[in-house]
Order: C-alpha cells, then structure tokens, then sequence
C-alpha cells in the first residue's frame, strides 16, 4: 500500500478529495487507478487507510475504511541544522537524508561566502520544493512528520534566538576542541543546534557571532568535509550517541 503526506488536502465524512500537486503525483505519475489501495497521512500525523473511488481530470477521491488515532510528538533527540546555502541542488541531498536521520529542523542562512542568494520571489518557490523533499523523505522513511524547514537571513540573524540545549559549530579552522571531547562533556541532552558553512566555509565574522551566541567550535580531524557530508555526518553521529540510532 503506497502512503502520501495529505497537505493541504483534507479528510471529510469519510472522505478524501486529492487536488493540486498530490493528485499530479498520484495520478499522473504513479498512474493510480481506481480501486488501488492506499494511506493518507494528515498533518497531525493521523494515517487513513482507503481506496480510490474516482479519478477525475484535476482530483481523485480515496474512500477512506480505516482512519488510526493521531500520534504524539516525535520522541527523542531534537537536532536542528543551520546550513549555509550550497551551490546547485546540494540542499535537496540535505534536506532528504537529514529527514531520514530523523532531523528536527533545517534553518539555512546566506552565508558570507555562500554563491547562491533567495530573495523575494524565489524563497517562496524554494521553500515549497523544499517542504515537499522533507515529506516525501518523511513518508518513505516512516516518519510521523515532517521536519520544519526556514530559509533564514543572515547566520547571526538565525542564531539570535537558539535556545538548544548544545550548540555546535563545525569550522575547520577550529585546530583543539574535537567533537569528541565536546560530546563527552553533556549527558543526554533533549536538543542539539549544529551550524555547518557553504562551500568556502564560515568568515571570521561569522564564527565570531556564533560564538556570542553560545555556540562551540569543534573540529571532526584532519578531514574536510564537503558542505553536503558534514552536517549528514554530524547528525548521524549525535543521533547515535544521544540518539534513536542503536
């Protein structure tokens, strides 16, 4: 039985009627025909289990049979990524293995050195690929929700009002605090806010604000990472040491 996040759709008197970009998926790509089964997920995370009744030129309707109670928030460690802006379609591998690590939150934020810049019009558009990456990473790896996703200003502009209970910043110019020695130094914490720079890394500036806002640099070694592995390879690692990943 195939699963899709509703959006903006909704469940009515047993009900579903599919519109928009869900519908296109669905019926247009997937080429579902009436009588196949499948699951709706609501944003409360409720999952409906029915069939598809009709196909129409613009909407589909699922006959929904069986609807589970709605589930309560996602358990344990809450990790939060503020990520410079990459060049090309580097955040899409982001934002959907992050999802699948069991992410909380990616903010991102125009690094000094960052090449690509959202303004005006184009936030708009990026969030929303963005947000239908995340649910359709969250569907696939059987999460109850989908991370939040930002498209922040500047880095000291996202960090102003963290309030995370470990803040870490990964700079290669950090030469003695290693990730290890900084993990040994909390026990269990409920949430973790980690800062990785676009390619060309963080400005002095910026490494400086992220400090005034209590952050700490660390380092991984002697590698350097691509923009698009560190922050995957951190996450993995405090999702295993503090984390659901056993």
């Amino acid at each position: 039985m195939r699963s899709f996040f509703l959006g903006d759709n909704e469940v009515h008197d047993g009900e579903a009627t599919v519109t928009g970009e869900l519908y296109r998926h669905m019926a247009r790509v997937l080429r579902l025909k009436q009588g196949a089964e499948v699951e709706l997920v609501d944003n409360d995370g409720r999952r409906h289990c029915g069939v598809i009744e009709e196909v129409g030129a613009k909407s589909l309707t699922v006959r929904i049979a069986a609807t589970s109670a709605a589930p309560g928030p996602e358990l344990g460690l809450r990790i939060t990524l503020y990520q410079g802006l990459p060049k090309g379609d580097k955040l899409d591998l982001i934002l959907q293995k992050c999802t699948e690590l069991g992410i909380s939150e990616v903010v991102t934020f125009d690094a000094t050195r960052s090449v690509v810049k959202l303004r005006g019009e184009k936030t708009a558009a990026k969030l929303a690929r963005f947000e239908k990456i995340v649910q359709e990473a969250a569907r696939q790896s059987g999460r109850n929700s989908a991370p939040r996703t930002v498209i922040g200003g500047t880095l000291k502009e996202v960090l102003r009002d963290t309030r995370h209970a470990v803040k870490l910043l990964l700079w290669e110019g950090e030469e003695k605090t290693t990730l290890r020695e900084c993990l040994e130094r909390y026990q269990a914490p409920e949430s973790v806010a980690v800062v990785v720079g676009p390619e060309g890394g963080l400005s002095a500036e910026e490494v400086e604000a992220a400090v005034a806002c209590g952050f700490t640099p660390v380092t991984l070694g002697k590698r350097i990472l691509r923009t698009e592995t560190a922050g995957l390879a951190l996450v993995s690692i405090l999702q295993f040491h503090w984390g659901d990943m056993g």
